[in-house]
C-alpha cells in the first residue's frame, strides 16, 4: 500500500504548504500510485475517473518540473471539452499558487481568437485546451512546443470517441520526441491500448479500483416502454424528490425531448448538448451546479467537466451500450460518504445491455415496478437556490469578492444566503437562497462593484 501522506512526495516546502491551505489532507489512491512515477519523469498511462483526484496528480507533477524562469510553453494538456478545460485550468491555477509567477492559459473554440494571441505573445508555462482550438493555433504559427516538458491526454478516451485522434497525432508531431506523456481514461478500450503504445515510452499502467461501496449508491431497474420513458422519469422525480439530478440520454435529440416534457410538467429542468451555443452551456453548467436548476439532461459527453459534488441522483432514461460507461455514470453520485440514487429504465429489448452492466459490476441490479411509485403532493421540487447574472467577467477583473462584498453590505445580505459565484470572461453568477432574491437585486442595484454598476439580470 504506497503512502498517502503529500509530505512523502518529493516536492517543494511550498508546494506542501499550499495543498494544506487547499485542503489537501492525504491523496486519493490515483495520487498515492501515481504521483511517485510522475515525479520520476516516467510516462504513465492510468485509469482513472472524473473526481478521483487525477487533476492534481499531474498537476502536482508537472508543477513540480516547472522552470519559472522560462516562459515557453513547457506542459500541454489536452481535454475532449471546453467544460472540461476551464475545470483544468482553474485547478491548475489554485495548485500553483505556491508562486505567484506561474501563468496558464486554457485555449478552447467558442472563445475569440484575438485575446487567445495576446496571451499567447506574452507568454504561458501551461498550456490546458481542447485539440481543434489548439491545432488552429498551431496552424497560425501561434503556439510554439519545441520547448515542452509533459504532455497530458485528459478523459483521452472521449477525445477519440470524438474524433481527435488526427488532431493529437498533428499536436504531438509539432512537440519533441523527448518528454513526458501522462494518457489518462476512465475507460480502457483496444484504441487507448494502440494510442498509448505509439506516443508513450515504456509507460506503467495503473488501474486503481475505485468502485463505490455496494451500500453507498442505492441502484433500482425499472421496465418501461419506450414510448413511456419521458413519463417514468417525471414520476421518479416525483416520487424520490432529489435536490438535484442528473438524467443521462444517449442522443442530442432526446436531450431536448425530455427536458422540455419536464419543464412542460412543471420540473425545474435543462438540456445540455452539442447544438447549443457556447455561452447558453456555460450558463446551464453554471444553474445546475449552483443549484439554481434541479434536473439536467444531458449526454455523457456534454456533461464532462461538470464540477458538482453533492449529485442526489442519476437517472438512466436509456442505458449505455457500454458498461463501463454505465458505472461511470452512476458514480457521479453518492460520492464523499454520501448515499446516492442511481436508478436506470431499459425496455424488454435491452436485457442483453443489464446483464453486461451487471456482469461488469459483479453484481445483479434490483427490479421493481414502477407504478408502485408514489406521487408526492403537491408541484415538484423548487430549486434551493436562484442565479444572478451580472453583465461583467474576469474581462473586468471582477472576482468573488468583489460581489459578495457589493451583496453583504449595508443593508444587504448574510453572506450564508449567498452560493457558489462562478467568474467567466465576460458575465458572472451568483446563487442567491430562493428567499433573498428580491433583497439581493436590491443590493446589486445600489452598491457599486468594483467602483462601477454593473446590469444585473435574475435567469428563469
Amino acid at each position: 500500500m504506497p503512502h498517502t501522506d503529500f509530505s512523502s512526495l518529493h516536492v517543494s516546502s511550498q508546494m506542501l504548504k499550499n495543498l494544506a491551505s487547499l485542503g489537501y489532507t492525504a491523496m486519493t489512491p490515483i495520487q498515492a500510485h501515481s504521483l511517485p512515477l510522475i515525479l520520476a519523469g516516467k510516462d504513465v498511462i492510468a485509469k482513472a475517473k472524473t473526481g478521483s483526484g487525477k487533476t492534481a496528480a499531474f498537476g502536482i507533477g508537472l508543477l513540480s518540473e516547472m522552470v519559472v524562469s522560462n516562459s515557453r510553453i513547457q506542459a500541454l494538456v489536452l481535454c475532449p471539452t471546453r467544460e472540461l478545460a476551464d475545470q483544468v485550468g482553474k485547478e491548475l491555477r489554485r495548485l500553483a499558487r505556491f508562486t505567484e509567477n506561474i501563468k496558464v492559459l486554457t485555449l478552447c473554440g467558442g472563445a475569440p481568437f484575438g485575446p487567445q494571441l495576446s496571451s499567447l505573445e506574452h507568454g504561458a508555462h501551461i498550456v490546458v485546451g481542447t485539440p481543434g482550438r489548439l491545432l488552429d493555433h498551431l496552424r497560425r504559427g501561434s503556439l510554439d512546443l519545441s520547448s515542452l516538458r509533459t504532455l497530458v491526454l485528459d478523459e483521452a478516451d472521449r477525445m477519440l470517441d470524438m474524433g481527435f485522434y488526427d488532431d493529437i497525432s498533428t499536436l504531438i508531431a509539432a512537440a519533441p520526441k523527448k518528454k513526458q506523456t501522462l494518457l489518462f481514461s476512465a475507460t480502457y478500450p483496444e484504441s487507448i491500448i494502440t494510442m498509448s503504445a505509439e506516443i508513450q515510452h515504456e509507460a506503467v499502467e495503473i488501474s486503481v479500483d475505485e468502485t463505490h461501496e455496494a451500500g453507498t449508491i442505492e441502484q433500482m431497474l425499472y421496465e418501461v416502454d419506450k414510448d413511456e420513458r419521458a413519463a417514468a422519469v417525471a414520476r421518479i422525480l416525483s416520487h424520490y424528490r432529489p435536490e438535484s439530478t442528473l438524467v443521462f440520454c444517449n442522443t442530442k435529440i432526446d436531450c431536448q425531448s425530455v427536458a422540455d416534457a419536464l419543464v412542460e410538467w412543471g420540473f425545474s429542468a435543462l438540456p445540455i448538448h452539442g447544438d447549443m451555443e457556447q455561452r447558453e452551456r456555460d450558463e446551464v453548467l453554471v444553474r445546475f451546479a449552483n443549484k439554481s436548476v434541479s434536473v439536467l439532461v444531458g449526454t455523457d459527453v456534454a456533461a464532462r467537466g461538470l464540477d458538482i459534488k453533492e449529485l442526489s441522483a442519476v437517472i438512466n432514461y436509456e442505458l449505455s451500450r457500454d458498461p463501463e460507461i454505465h458505472i461511470h455514470r452512476i458514480g457521479r453520485t453518492g460520492r464523499a460518504g454520501e448515499q446516492g440514487l442511481a436508478i436506470s429504465l431499459m425496455t424488454a429489448q435491452e436485457m442483453r445491455r443489464v446483464q453486461a452492466i451487471e456482469g461488469t459490476q459483479g453484481r445483479t441490479i434490483p427490479r421493481s415496478d414502477l407504478w408502485t411509485l408514489t406521487k408526492a403532493a403537491g408541484k415538484p421540487l423548487a430549486p434551493l437556490m436562484v442565479s444572478l447574472c451580472i453583465d461583467g467577467g474576469r474581462k473586468n477583473k471582477l472576482r468573488p469578492g468583489d460581489i459578495l462584498g457589493a451583496l453583504t453590505g449595508d443593508d444587504g445580505i448574510a453572506g450564508s444566503e449567498v452560493g457558489k459565484i462562478n467568474i467567466l470572461e465576460f458575465h458572472a453568477y451568483v446563487a442567491i437562497v430562493r428567499s433573498s432574491v428580491a433583497q439581493a437585486l436590491a443590493c446589486l442595484g445600489r452598491n457599486k462593484i468594483k467602483g462601477r454598476f454593473y446590469k444585473v439580470r435574475q435567469i428563469y
